[in-house]
């Protein structure tokens, strides 16, 4: 079974998808427009993401870029164009597959199989705490395996301390002032990313090659990641604590003076 996201706004389209993915024992959510789905993708979880390109809202070529930018997860572009300039470029964008409409259900449902096939670890819900920012650079941790006398000890967990903030790569857990901060995944790993180098300032060209894994993309989804981690923190760009922004720079992780 996997989660899905369907992303379409025709609602008789949309009803007759649902039914067949959730005959076929798939969970589905699904929303009409693309700030709705970026809504969801950034909240929650999902194992694929059916994205619809005639969006009412955006275009679904644009959508398909901000969702880059904020989750790696497999996507499925059901779209009526049908010229290999146009599918190539969405398939450069960050798509995993297409189908081009109409198309069955039996179709679709055997694209979602394969794309979840090819995607691998990061299908399962502990993917994301393999890929997370415990592996980045300057973070270190201790990987034990099976050995030949028995289980091996547990993990060495390195808790991260910047001021009142505490972060637990190993766990995927943090803390400010000792209560548990409740982060996306894209936020905990731009956090920790930023407590890892405390007192240096890291441009958004650096975050978006590093925490989103992209070469190149926009800054807008960098500063929008970071004025949801700044609520979580109780702070804002007007009044930093923790995070300061220095335009044209980056942004910088210190403990308040």
């Amino acid at each position: 079974m996997a989660s899905v996201l369907l992303v379409e706004d025709d609602h008789f389209v949309r009803a007759a998808l649902i039914r067949h993915l959730t005959d076929a024992s798939h969970s589905v959510r699904s929303v009409g427009t693309a700030l709705e789905a970026l809504r969801e993708i950034s909240q929650l979880h999902f194992d694929v993401v059916i994205l619809d390109l005639g969006l009412p809202d955006l275009d679904g070529t644009k959508a398909l870029k901000m969702l880059r930018g904020i989750a790696d997860v497999p996507v499925i572009i059901a779209t009526a164009r049908d010229d290999e300039a146009g599918i190539v470029r969405l398939l450069n964008d960050g798509a995993d597959d297409y189908l081009t409409k109409p198309f069955s259900a039996e179709h679709l449902t055997a694209r979602i199989a394969a794309v979840l096939r090819r995607s691998g670890s990061r299908s399962g819900p502990d993917a994301h705490t393999a890929m997370g920012a415990g592996t980045g650079p300057g973070m270190s941790g201790t990987m034990s395996t099976m050995g030949a006398h028995g289980p091996a000890r547990a993990p060495i967990s390195h808790v991260i301390r910047v001021g009142g903030i505490s972060v637990d790569p190993q766990r995927r857990s943090a803390s400010l002032d000792g209560i548990e901060l409740d982060l996306t995944r894209r936020e905990f790993d731009l956090l920790a990313y930023l407590a890892g180098r405390p007192g240096t300032v890291v441009s958004r060209k650096d975050l978006l090659a590093r925490v989103w894994n992209q070469p190149y993309g926009a800054d807008k989804t960098v500063d929008v990641h970071l004025s949801w981690l700044r609520r979580k923190l109780g702070e804002s760009a007007a009044s930093p604590r923790y995070l300061h922004t220095y335009r044209g720079v980056g942004v910088k992780l210190e403990p308040p003076r």
